[in-house]
């Protein structure tokens, strides 16, 4: 992906799920013009989810998630359809795929994905191996499901453009996310971004939490200012008057707490990322039942990122370190990284969420129900941070202009 691409955690997901053979490689294929996935006769040849990001006219940027069967079978086979089931959780827009008479795993695909609140379509699909091109089946689900089924042939290019036009009409009602700053800032505010170089950034770039937050403010026709740490107050000393809103990375909440002028809101990237990709409000009500934790609390820490642990890696290192000093020896704290998050959180007491810049907001906010409905206290990075250095109060939370 290049510089000028949308990141894939901005992308709509869009997953096909059906049973093995059913034609799901061969679909991907044809809507996205490549040769993306396998296509082979023999059952089970796509093992690990296949993505592959796109622009879908009439959608914008998206990406297609190919899945495993999920009647697989065998011991390697039920940890295929374990990636399926976790591929479910950041789908946006499911595409279910019916190909022959037998179609109860089908059906109860359709009832998870509803369960859910993701948008589902009823796919026929492989209807060019049909005698009566899947009329006799489209007819069969739409009476089991009251959805419209899209009968196609991916092999033949069949039904394809009829396929799109039903996704663009099945959109979630939440496919624009909110924005990174959302009420925090608006056109010809002054912005001040305290952006530490440190050995987290990599060399000669920027990380993508402020790169994407610096795009946002000048498309809001904010004025950004940039510095590092150090040089904040030869930049606030710059300007004719305070900025309106300083946003600095969670580690330098301290320092630049201290030196913010008392007329400048503060908030951290991952602060603003807790409401872009998650949920703040949870995320800070959370975060104040860490004072009452018991001295051997387990604390999970989970990073959405799978990069090789820095000499000073904030999740493994830094937060650790300040728990500690905060909370005591006595915590354990185990870290999980990438989509490697238990589905029983049985024996843990809290769940520290890093900024998750990597995952679309239906991944991340498929975990904080599964931490609500196991009675788990959920937060991330930044809020953590400012609570134990005691200026949560201090930090501005985004909120919706319309919340």
């Amino acid at each position: 992906m290049s510089l000028n691409d949308t990141p894939r955690a901005n992308r709509l997901h869009i997953g096909l799920y059906g049973r093995r053979n059913s034609g799901k490689s061969t679909l991907v294929n044809a809507l996205t013009g490549q040769q993306v996935a396998t296509v082979s006769a023999v059952p089970g040849t796509t093992t690990d989810p296949v993505y592959k990001a796109m622009e879908l006219h009439g959608i914008g940027p998206v990406v297609f998630i190919d899945t495993a069967g999920f009647d697989d079978e065998g011991e390697l086979g039920l940890l295929r359809v374990d990636k399926t089931e976790r591929a479910a959780r950041e789908t946006d827009l499911a595409l279910v795929l019916f190909h022959d008479e037998d179609m109860a795993e089908e059906l109860d695909w359709v009832h998870r994905f509803r369960q859910s609140g993701t948008p589902v379509i009823a796919v026929i699909s492989q209807t060019d191996l049909s005698a009566d091109g899947g009329r006799s089946l489209a007819e069969r689900v739409a009476k089991e499901t009251g959805l419209r089924p899209v009968p196609v042939s991916g092999a033949e290019k069949f039904g394809l453009d009829a396929l799109r036009s039903e996704m663009i009409r099945q959109l979630p009602e939440d496919f624009e996310q909110p924005s990174i700053t959302q009420n925090l800032c608006h056109a010809g505010d002054t912005v001040l971004l305290v952006m530490p170089q440190d050995i987290q950034a990599p060399k000669g770039r920027l990380i993508l939490p402020q790169v994407q937050t610096l795009r946002e403010l000048l498309d809001k026709k904010c004025r950004a200012v940039c510095c590092t740490t150090d040089e904040m107050a030869a930049a606030i000393a710059s300007l004719k008057e305070p900025p309106n809103l300083i946003i600095t990375d969670s580690q330098a909440f301290r320092e630049v707490s201290r030196q913010k002028p008392a007329e400048s809101r503060l908030t951290s990237f991952s602060v603003l990322f807790a409401g872009y990709k998650g949920d703040v409000r949870y995320f800070a009500e959370s975060a104040a039942r860490l004072s009452k934790l018991k001295p051997d609390a387990h604390i999970l820490i989970a990073e959405a990122c799978t990069h090789r642990p820095l000499t000073e890696d904030i999740g493994r290192i830094k937060l650790p370190r300040l728990l500690r000093s905060k909370l005591g020896d006595g915590i354990r704290i185990d870290v999980t990284a990438g989509r490697d998050f238990p589905q029983d959180l049985a024996g843990i007491d809290f769940v520290i969420h890093c900024g998750a810049c990597m995952f679309n907001r239906k991944y991340v906010l498929s975990r904080v129900a599964q931490c609500r409905e196991q009675g788990v206290p959920m937060s991330n990075y930044g809020i953590v941070i400012a609570a134990l250095l005691g200026i949560l109060d201090e930090v501005e939370l985004p909120e919706d202009d319309i919340g």
